[in-house]
Order: C-alpha cells, then sequence, then structure tokens
C-alpha cells in the first residue's frame, strides 16, 4: 500500500497507475492524467468529458476524482465507544449539513416531545431526505455532531444512531449535552457527507 499523503503528483503521468489502497489524502493531482487508474476504492478514473478546441486540435480532460474514504483506527488514543470511528480520512465534494432537530415536515412542527428515541427517528429520517437530495447516503457521511438536551439519553439515542452507522464504517462523532435545543428538543445532530 503506497503512501502518498500530501504528495504532490501535479502534471504527473499516472495513466494505468494501480493506486489500489494507496493512501491518497492530501495529495494534489493538478494536471495529473489518471486516465485508467486504479483508485483506492478500486474504481477505475474515467474522464468524463473531453472537448476538443476546433483548429488547435488540443484536448482538454474534466478530471473528477470519485470520493475516497478511509476508516483510521489506532491503538494509540481511546477505542471508540460506540457506533462511531475515530477518524475518517475523505477527498471528493464535500456536503454540510445543517443541524436537525425532530420536526416532521408534513406537521411543521416538533414532534414526539417526551420521547428521545422517536426524536431521534425523526432527526436521522430529516438528515436522510437531505443527503439524498445531495445525491449522498449515510455511507458517505464522514462526521456527526449530536447534541443532547440531557446526556442520560446517550443510551438510548446511540441505540437508535447504531441502525443507520454500523460500528465498522461510521463516521467520526462528538457527543455534547448543551443547555438547550431549539423548540426544547432533545436531540440535533448534524453531519458532513463526502460524494
Amino acid at each position: 500500500m503506497a503512501n502518498l499523503t500530501n504528495a504532490n503528483l501535479d502534471r504527473a503521468n499516472l495513466r494505468r497507475a494501480d493506486l489500489t489502497g494507496a493512501d491518497i489524502y492530501g495529495a494534489s493531482f493538478i494536471d495529473a492524467d489518471l486516465t485508467g487508474a486504479i483508485m483506492p476504492d478500486g474504481e477505475i478514473y474515467k474522464p468524463i468529458a473531453a472537448e476538443v478546441e476546433i483548429g488547435k486540435q488540443e484536448v482538454s480532460l474534466e478530471k473528477v476524482i470519485s470520493m475516497t474514504r478511509q476508516v483510521i483506527n489506532t491503538d494509540q488514543a481511546p477505542a471508540p465507544v460506540g457506533p462511531y470511528n475515530q477518524a475518517i480520512a475523505a477527498s471528493g465534494q464535500m456536503i454540510f449539513v445543517a443541524g436537525q432537530i425532530a420536526i416532521d415536515p408534513r406537521l411543521g412542527d416538533v414532534v414526539y416531545t417526551d420521547d428521545v428515541k422517536k426524536q431521534t427517528e425523526q432527526v436521522l429520517a430529516n438528515l436522510e431526505a437531505i443527503l439524498k437530495a445531495a445525491g449522498a447516503t449515510f455511507a458517505d457521511v464522514v462526521k456527526t455532531t449530536v447534541f443532547l438536551a440531557d446526556m442520560n439519553d446517550f443510551a438510548a439515542v446511540n441505540a437508535i444512531y447504531a441502525k443507520y452507522f454500523p460500528e465498522d464504517t461510521a463516521p467520526a462523532r462528538a457527543c455534547v449535552q448543551v443547555s438547550r435545543l431549539p423548540k426544547d428538543v432533545l436531540v440535533e445532530i448534524d453531519c458532513i457527507a463526502v460524494i
């Protein structure tokens, strides 16, 4: 597995290079030729558009680098105590999803005012709808922040959260108790996805 972290590969000829399993986090590929290269995720790189300038016979390729996502775990830091990982290295288009609370969009109001589990389900349904609108899924999420009105609800929220994020691929996460949440809800979650 090649370690190309933060490598400067600008204008490099990487045609048909095998980058399977390579760590390319932070690498620069400006004007690099990746045609036919096998990317770290196993996909073959294919430029999606080519424009030929009439008269000059120059070819300009629009380069697309597909999303890469790598779970980072080390025994030199505390192990996760729930459905999250220590870190995720990702490259691609970033989607920042605003914090969602338990508002049912059909009703326009907060639902399940006294049930943190049902509120968490509604919050995750709202996040899923926004991710879908952006062309993403929960599998593309690399970071979440969970805000709780009461840290005693941590286990209940975690149980619902784990249904959407399997521990082996779960995003990095922070969870904090706050003094108050909008509309006095019990939980709010935001996320960052990369596609």
